[in-house]
């Protein structure tokens, strides 16, 4: 779908559907206000007969009104005079486009810039409604042997003011690159196993990186023979009892000066989970493709950089690997030796996501970041103790911590920070090894992050646990999420401004 942000009076626009908001108690805003005095009145009519009263998410159609060139008008209640949460300004949103995908027309114009939403400005509110919008727009029917039917509505126009212009450009820009990115991430989650495995996600990078070459991208892949060189002794525990290699990928963008520290991304690519000989239960275990999600969210926010072009280096490392169960297969019980050379007693074979992850942290300090972010479905104690609203967030640097909740907030993608006392650590300790690869029972999110910190400790580092939230789980409806990409991107946006 096309978006187009034009300064017009929305009274004057030719287009099929004029989407317009009606406050609760009939309170129009300006936008609203001028439809209504240009059709003499027949929006303030439809709120006095009753027809909608104004509450957040209500929608009206409103078809041949006199005065206006638009074909419908469609209302939408925009709740009360304080604001709304980004939460109801989504729903909204979400509203007013499902409407529009009903009807006929081929474009719509969008006229809500003046719905007061709590704590956003003008560039943010925008910004969250063009997301919401274009993510709306997401369709994943690749193995679907009937496509889904092509939709009329091919066009939407933001309509802003004059002076509001170049404010709302910007906001458009950055919400289609997230949406670009995310939709980008979405796509790896929904892929089936069979066809997304570490070598298909190692060869899609390589096109992403030759794709974007030019905009200053390069792609390395380890293979196995490389990671052994390098000790990586966790990682490829994981990996030895599947018939699908692993993979390291390394992504640079070069933004910045030189000689600039990069900010480093690393995500979690299981790309199927089976738990290995701690085998999983069979229900439910079709969703162990998301296992890589963490993997497919760096992808994306590289697919928004692409776009974005801030002024910083970025790293990305994706840590690759399918756990299955076999003859090779790692035993619960083994010990094997991480690239740190710290060793670890591996009693569950199902907590697989920290030991690739502990030698991709170890990796990346030849990188000399500025700061890592690992993200990663990690531990279903993270959806115990969050639920799927918003992910947990563990680290080793306050300033960090705040950076990453105050972008999760901006991009209406938040977090929750979990402790990672001294005290937890004593939970990981092992008889045989310098650590074994679980905590037990109790604070399983915690005891995670407790092992990750081993490893994180050369740099400013912060954990991020998406298990919760990078896909919607259960039957029809279980699709990736593409979080936490607003975040991430969002995140870096505020690096690059402030360098």
């Amino acid at each position: 779908m096309e978006f187009v942000v034009k300064n017009a009076r929305p009274e004057t626009l030719k287009t099929a559907t004029l989407v317009v908001a009606v406050g609760e108690g009939g309170a129009l805003d300006a936008a609203a206000s001028a439809v209504d005095a240009a059709t003499s009145g027949a929006l303030s009519a439809a709120v006095k007969r009753g027809d909608i009263a104004g509450k957040a998410g209500q929608t009206l159609l409103l078809t041949n009104l006199p005065g206006i060139k638009a074909e419908r008008v469609l209302l939408v209640g925009s709740g009360a005079s304080e604001g709304l949460s980004d939460r109801q300004y989504r729903k909204l949103a979400s509203g007013a486009l499902g409407v529009l995908k009903s009807l006929g027309g081929s474009d719509a114009a969008i006229a809500l810039g003046d719905v007061p939403v709590k704590n956003r400005d003008g560039y943010a509110r925008l910004r969250l409604l063009a997301e919401t919008l274009a993510d709306g727009d997401y369709v994943f029917d690749r193995f679907k042997s009937k496509k889904a039917e092509p939709r009329p509505l091919k066009k939407l126009t933001l309509v802003t003011t004059k002076a509001s212009q170049p404010e709302a450009e910007r906001a458009l820009a950055h919400a289609l690159a997230i949406t670009h990115g995310t939709a980008y991430a979405k796509d790896f989650g929904n892929l089936p196993p069979n066809v997304c495995n570490p070598v298909y996600v190692a060869d899609q990078a390589k096109v992403l990186g030759k794709q974007f070459k030019d905009a200053g991208l390069s792609v390395e892949v380890l293979d196995e023979k490389k990671m052994r060189e390098l000790g990586m002794g966790s990682f490829l525990a994981v990996a030895q009892g599947s018939a699908q290699p692993p993979r390291l990928v390394v992504l640079q963008y070069r933004g910045g000066a030189k000689n600039a520290q990069p900010y480093t991304l690393v995500g979690k690519g299981i790309t199927f989970d089976t738990g290995g000989i701690s085998i999983k239960p069979s229900a439910g275990m079709d969703e162990m493709k998301y296992d890589m999600c963490g993997a497919a969210s760096v992808l994306g926010t590289f697919r928004a950089l692409m776009e974005l072009k801030p002024a910083i280096n970025v790293v990305g490392l994706l840590a690759l690997a399918e756990n299955m169960p076999s003859g090779t297969a790692t035993r619960p019980g083994d010990i094997v030796t991480s690239m740190s050379g710290q060793t670890i007693e591996i009693l569950n074979t199902d907590a697989e996501g920290r030991l690739v992850l502990c030698d991709t942290l170890t990796y990346a300090e030849r990188f000399q970041p500025k700061a890592v972010i690992d993200i990663a479905t990690l531990t279903g104690a993270c959806i115990t103790a969050l639920g799927s609203l918003v992910s947990g967030l563990m680290g080793n640097d306050d300033a960090l911590i705040d950076q990453v909740k105050q972008a999760g907030d901006r991009a209406d993608d938040r977090v929750w920070q979990l402790p990672l006392h001294e005290e937890y650590q004593e939970q990981l300790d092992s008889p045989f090894a310098d650590m074994a690869n679980i905590g037990g029972p109790k604070a399983g999110t915690i005891t995670a992050g407790c092992f990750l910190a081993r490893y994180a400790k050369a740099y400013p580092w912060a954990h991020l646990d998406v298990a919760g939230t990078a896909w919607i789980s259960g039957g029809k409806d279980k699709a990736a999420t593409g979080r936490p990409v607003p975040l991430l991107v969002q995140y870096l946006l505020d690096r690059s401004n402030e360098a």
